[in-house]
């Protein structure tokens, strides 16, 4: 196979398998930084230190990425956080 072809193959069972998706959460006026802290160690399963990091990159940059994985997985995880009332999408 051509190696470009080769490429396009690996580019598309990365797609596939989901391994290369990002959570990304964004910041927004209404949240505390409490509940931002607790609802990313309860559906993220985040350490605190890494959900208080997280917290202040989502407030200061506008958006962090809190989480990489599997799209299916990380799906289920955008809609708990968007149950709670959090903005966040799988890319």
């Amino acid at each position: 196979m051509a190696p470009d072809v080769e490429e396009a193959i690996k580019d598309e069972e990365k797609t596939l398998t989901g391994r290369d998706h990002e959570l990304i959460l964004y910041n927004d006026d209404f949240n505390t930084f409490d509940f931002v802290i607790e609802s990313l160690v309860k559906v993220c399963k985040h350490e605190a230190v890494q959900a208080e990091q997280c917290a202040f990159i989502v407030h200061f940059n506008g958006k962090c990425s809190v989480k990489k994985g599997d799209r299916v997985i990380l799906r289920s995880m955008r809609t708990a956080l968007t149950d709670r009332g959090l903005t966040a999408e799988v890319s």
